[in-house]
């Protein structure tokens, strides 16, 4: 996709009493576990609007493809609904990319939250609207969800600071720093993008990746499939969430350093963000500073307005 770069429209910021409408634009979900983060969107002082389209079941889908698009759509149109947070990720937002009318999201800003396979719904929505992305937890993460997360994307969504954010247990496989918007998300999912109409352009952008359950070889080949297709050309730097069941982590960013050892850009890994128990939230569209030295990101503005 050669996208526009409109400028960045950040979305309101949340007020307690505010509504939260839950989408579902991927798979199916356990109900108990659904039920439990709902509760915790009420804990943070959200009134929740949940669609019974929602609950079909068409295979490993929430539905059919024109429904789970036309809801998405909907809900950015409905003028009482303030915010929209995916009910879980899996597969099938890819499917419903050509159904959804960027006009009306364009035109009716709000904060979207997901991750996982909806890192095709973030990249896709920011690329064609410019409105300012979520990469946070879902409604079912947010059951077991710790503290610290739950904080950070209220941090992210209803507050007018300057978000900061560290990595856990921080590695500097290339140091410097960088100045520019974040981007990215689910690395497999984004490998997925390739060739269609929707692939994401990373240029002059700061790469954020992560990514669950994929072996030393797969993350190579996905990797260097990438570069080779030329998609991270003219990057600006790097950054590395968590990558959960994908084996020791000093091997997966052997390999990434093995990718990008011809890239004189900062590279900076350890962030607690993405499928790990921990899901710090990520503004993406918005300026943020990288300082791969002393291992931070920050952003430049508040993510939201209001």
């Amino acid at each position: 996709m050669n996208p526009l770069n409109p400028k960045p429209i950040r979305p309101s910021r949340l007020k307690p009493g505010d509504t939260v409408g839950i989408v579902a634009p991927a798979s199916p979900f356990d109900r108990d576990i659904f039920n439990q983060g709902l509760n915790i969107l009420a804990s943070m002082g959200f009134r929740t609007f949940v669609p019974d389209e929602i609950f079909e079941n068409k295979r490993y889908l929430a539905g059919s493809d024109a429904r789970r698009a036309k809801l998405v759509t909907q809900i950015f149109q409905d003028p009482s609904v303030d915010a929209i947070v995916c009910a879980r990720g899996g597969f099938g937002c890819l499917r419903i990319l050509p159904r959804l009318d960027f006009d009306v999201i364009r035109t009716n800003p709000k904060v979207f939250i997901g991750h996982s396979d909806i890192t095709v719904l973030l990249a896709a929505i920011t690329a064609k609207t410019g409105l300012v992305t979520f990469h946070g937890p879902l409604v079912t993460t947010l059951a077991e969800a710790p503290e610290l997360t739950r904080q950070s994307m209220l941090a992210a969504i209803s507050s007018d600071t300057h978000l900061k954010v560290t990595p856990g247990k921080g590695v500097t496989i290339k140091a410097g720093r960088a100045q520019r918007p974040i981007i990215g998300g689910n690395l497999t999912t984004l490998c997925h993008l390739l060739g269609t109409p929707f692939e994401p352009r990373f240029e002059n952008h700061i790469l954020f990746l992560e990514d669950r359950g994929e072996a030393y070889y797969r993350i190579d080949r996905m990797l260097f499939q990438m570069k080779l297709a030329g998609c991270f050309d003219g990057i600006a730097g790097l950054i590395l969430g968590s990558f959960e069941e994908c084996g020791a982590l000093d091997g997966i960013y052997r390999i990434f350093q093995e990718c990008f050892q011809d890239v004189h850009i900062p590279i900076l890994a350890g962030f607690d963000v993405g499928h790990g128990n921990q899901n710090l939230t990520l503004p993406f569209g918005i300026d943020a500073t990288l300082d791969a030295d002393k291992q931070v990101l920050s952003f430049d503005q508040p993510a939201t307005i209001g």
